[in-house]
């Protein structure tokens, strides 16, 4: 055993000692009772350790510690003579001596001939034993031919063995396992590290390559804890090494690296306990209730800038950025040694750098340090030379050594600015190796901005990811729109990226446009500001700089134009517009709001908000290029749609006559706020509609804002409540409401929808549920109310949003405008509906937004009397009502 695992036996035995646990087994007569005691106290003395900050490596070697004791004492007590043919061997994380509070237990019954049977009935007493005491074994029973043939079969099976550890019982047995699984028997050196690579790469896959998201896994994730075991498997297997510290001692780790994997591996560990001593079970997760209380427990305090929970979660991404790191160099290093012995004669690219069996190296140990620039340059040299896999691990080592020597006076060169910049003019691979830049802490350093919200996370549900991440993703999708395989993914983004003259322009209003993120102030406003600066000192036009500042001051001026105004409103289209300025902001300002909603929450991104930027994009471009003025504009798009959509019915066989006669009874904005598709679909059920027949209930995919739910019927108290009310209960979510009456009682409601998990509704049964019990609800005069599951769900419990109400006037269209902001939950607008009926409030058009765990939603609203609601005290009223209904939620 190494130095490292010595150390760790001898303070595990310092917290149970061997004979102190036997004393306290022996005094309560090995009875189940006592087993019990004694693993409650082990428990209990691991917490109060833990609290007083005892390095979690040796609580988590304790704890293996105290469960070999007990298993040891339970097999003496009913296999007392065994020494021959059978063996207790711990295996996985056991076998490495690594227990958390309720790791798994995992146990090998290495047996030979008939000792398994001869002995059946003693073992299975001390597998109900063990479970009877509170330690959850989870075991399997094999010869060593069995071993060798499950273990030749499956990778995870040799890893499992690998860690393996006699217990008690027959060690020659023992020893026969290891001799027959040496690498020259099973598994050699070179596919097994081919192996365990392939697995840490599925393993990266299914959390998306990333292990920045809002909920992540200490130990699956890529950086988390599995990264190490990884390393440590294979140094095993290559090396014969027992222990992490070997790695050193040859010459793989430095003292500084070696430091900083064992803080990161303790750090990661202290983290995984806590979450086992919290939840009172086995949880590597870092839920949203999880990420609060282990905060507290590490003593982080809220500040004015950052809660509590957001700094600890961004040591905890730093972390795992630096594990990253060494994981790649040491894997690296690794390749190069089992793989590549031979070095191979090297390509040069240009004085300072060569290529290596398709990866990137220094030509001497010191170009770094005599020309720190090149810490640019290499991974522009990537961007230029896509056929080159990645960065040989020595010249990784220098990187990361060297990373420091970007010092101001660096920065602020000639070389090292235009290098920089070269990147983004480049395009091809820009993303990928900022991404790499950000891993081994470059980018941080070269942008200090950028390095302060490396691993800054924001405590809710909207941002999925850590700021530095969000950047590089909507960078990401910014570049996607000018490649050709990604073009079908938005054609047309990507339509519009044609027209560009300077994309670089977007990829930096991308790279800036929240890198003030968590400074306190506006972040849009600071952000701006130091884009400017920033694009003037590397070399930029002050017209090019200008629009960069723009873009990043105003990035959210569309998505929220969209998402929060009815953009069937001219004015409100021509605001957005003179905003603007121009067809060249507005090109840009669409691809990077497109981009950045995608980068936010992918769940967030779908067929109706893409509509909505589309039909505001077009509307734009007509205002800035026709220089028409808001009256006109309604009118010719009025009339725009009624004849397409009278085109569409006259192809489909349908009389023009009869469409005009149906439309004579309804007023412009019905026109303005529907696609000719939707005014084609629904006009053969209104022409043919007859009493009886009412309500009307169409659903389908209409066009491209996605599902449509349309409702034809006689004007009634509680229509809205009643119908967002069932959808809910269907348990869909509601995108956006349009909500007309006519002069003679009837209303057209639209609604559009999806499936609660974001997903569109295409299966024909669906559909017809969703008809068939609306129809049926809204048939029933005797329905007034629809009960919806009023349970909070699980996700949304850990967030506190308290309701907030912001009243406005539309005197153009003699409405109000209502804002509200408050805790997303179930039948939210089933809930709002009901106040409004109860108050005698029309329900003119909504604009649903649910943002993580927040509704931001805006109403259009009147009294009886199609007013705008005047009256203070009428406000008032509904504010106090709106409040207390909505923040009085079911919590259980």
């Amino acid at each position: 055993m190494g130095a490292e695992f010595d150390l760790a036996e001898e303070e595990a035995a310092t917290i149970f000692s061997a004979p102190r646990i036997r004393s306290r087994l022996a005094q309560g007569g090995y009875a189940i009772a006592a087993f019990r005691d004694t693993l409650r106290w082990g428990r209990d003395r691991l917490y109060s350790l833990f609290g007083e900050g005892m390095p979690a490596d040796s609580l988590v070697h304790a704890r293996s510690h105290l469960v070999d004791e007990v298993l040891r004492a339970a097999w003496h007590k009913f296999l007392p003579d065994v020494t021959e043919g059978l063996a207790l061997v711990a295996v996985g994380g056991y076998g490495r001596g690594e227990l958390l509070p309720h790791s798994d237990i995992d146990i090998l019954l290495l047996y030979s001939g008939d000792a398994l049977e001869a002995h059946r009935k003693a073992l299975e007493a001390l597998t109900a034993f063990s479970w009877d005491i509170g330690l959850e074994v989870g075991q399997s029973a094999r010869t060593v031919t069995d071993c060798v043939a499950e273990a030749g079969k499956d990778i995870t099976v040799m890893t499992n063995l690998l860690e393996a550890r006699l217990l008690d019982g027959d060690e020659r047995l023992f020893r026969q396992m290891q001799q027959a699984l040496t690498p020259d028997r099973v598994w050699p050196v070179r596919e097994f590290f081919e192996a365990k690579k392939a697995e840490q790469a599925a393993r990266y896959r299914k959390f998306d390559d990333t292990g920045y998201k809002l909920e992540p896994n200490v130990k699956e994730s890529p950086g988390g804890l599995r990264d190490i075991h990884t390393i440590g498997w294979v140094t095993k297997r290559h090396f014969g090494a027992q222990t992490l510290t070997e790695l050193r001692e040859r010459g793989f780790l430095t003292k500084q690296e070696c430091d900083e994997l064992f803080a990161g591996q303790d750090f990661l560990w202290r983290v995984r306990f806590a979450l086992h001593m919290i939840s009172g079970r086995r949880e590597d997760r870092l839920l949203f209730d999880s990420q609060v209380r282990v905060a507290q427990l590490f003593g982080y305090v809220d500040t004015d800038t950052n809660k509590a929970v957001e700094q600890f979660m961004q040591l905890y991404y730093r972390t795992i950025k630096s594990l990253s790191c060494l994981n790649d160099m040491l894997l690296q290093l690794f390749e190069e040694a089992i793989l590549y012995p031979d070095a191979g004669a090297p390509e040069p690219l240009n004085p300072r750098f060569q290529v290596r069996h398709g990866y990137i190296e220094a030509r001497d140990d010191d170009v770094f340090r005599k020309q720190p620039w090149a810490l640019l340059e290499v991974f522009l040299l990537l961007q230029q030379h896509p056929r080159i896999e990645g960065i040989r691990a020595q010249t990784l080592r220098m990187i990361l050594r060297d990373g420091r020597l970007l010092t101001d006076e660096v920065r602020t060169s000639v070389k090292a600015r235009a290098l920089f910049m070269e990147m983004f003019r480049e395009g091809r691979g820009l993303t990928r190796n900022l991404r790499r830049m950000n891993r081994y802490g470059v980018l941080g350093r070269y942008v200090p901005e950028f390095g302060r919200i490396v691993g800054l996370m924001q405590y809710d549900l909207f941002h999925t990811l850590t700021v530095d991440e969000h950047i590089l993703y909507v960078l990401r999708n910014a570049r996607r729109f000018a490649m050709p395989r990604f073009r079908h993914e938005l054609p047309y983004c990507s339509e519009v990226m044609d027209r560009l003259a300077k994309p670089e322009l977007l990829y930096l209003a991308a790279f800036w446009h929240d890198m003030a993120k968590g400074r306190g102030g506006d972040h849009s406003d600071i952000g701006a500001s130091e884009a400017a600066q920033f694009c003037l000192t590397h070399g930029l036009s002050h017209a090019d700089a200008d629009l960069v500042a723009w873009l990043v001051q105003n990035h959210l001026l569309m998505s929220l134009t969209a998402q929060k105004q009815d953009i069937s409103d001219a004015r409100v289209v021509t605001e957005f517009a003179r905003k603007v300025g121009d067809r060249t902001r507005l090109d840009y300002l669409f691809l990077l709001t497109c981009a950045d909603i995608r980068g936010t929450n992918p769940a967030l991104w779908n067929s109706w908000r893409e509509s909505l930027l589309k039909d505001l994009y077009r509307q734009s471009i007509r205002i800035l290029e026709g220089g028409i003025d808001p009256s006109s504009l309604e009118q010719e798009r009025a009339r725009e749609t009624r004849g397409r959509a009278l085109s569409l019915l006259t192809a489909r066989g349908v009389d023009p006559n009869v469409a005009e006669a149906v439309w004579t009874r309804f007023d412009r904005d019905y026109f303005l706020r529907h696609t000719p598709e939707e005014l084609a679909w629904q006009l053969p059920a209104i022409a043919n509609a007859t009493e009886n027949q009412l309500p009307i209930v169409l659903v389908e995919n209409v066009d491209e804002r996605g599902t449509t739910v349309f409702v034809y019927t006689r004007d009634r108290d509680h229509l809205f409540g009643l119908s967002t009310g069932l959808l809910a209960r269907l348990g869909l979510n509601i995108l956006d409401a349009r909500l007309h009456t006519t002069d003679d009682g009837f209303v057209l409601d639209s609604y559009v929808v999806i499936e609660s998990d974001n997903t569109p509704i295409t299966a024909p049964m669906r559909t017809g549920e969703i008809r068939d019990a609306l129809r049926k609800v809204l048939s029933d005069p005797e329905v007034s109310t629809i009960d919806v599951n009023r349970r909070l769900p699980q996700r949304l419990r850990h967030f506190d949003t308290p309701t907030q109400l912001y009243f406005s006037q539309d005197p153009t269209r003699k409405r109000t405008l209502l804002e509200l902001v408050t805790a997303d939950q179930p039948g939210l607008l089933s809930l709002i509906g009901r106040v409004f009926q109860k108050r005698g409030i029309l329900l003119n058009a909504a604009k649903i937004q649910t943002i993580g765990e927040r509704a931001e939603d805006v109403f259009y609203i009147t009294d009886r009397m199609h007013r705008p609601l005047t009256d203070e005290k009428a406000i008032e009223d509904l504010r106090e009502v709106l409040v207390r209904t909505l923040d009085r939620r079911d919590a259980g």
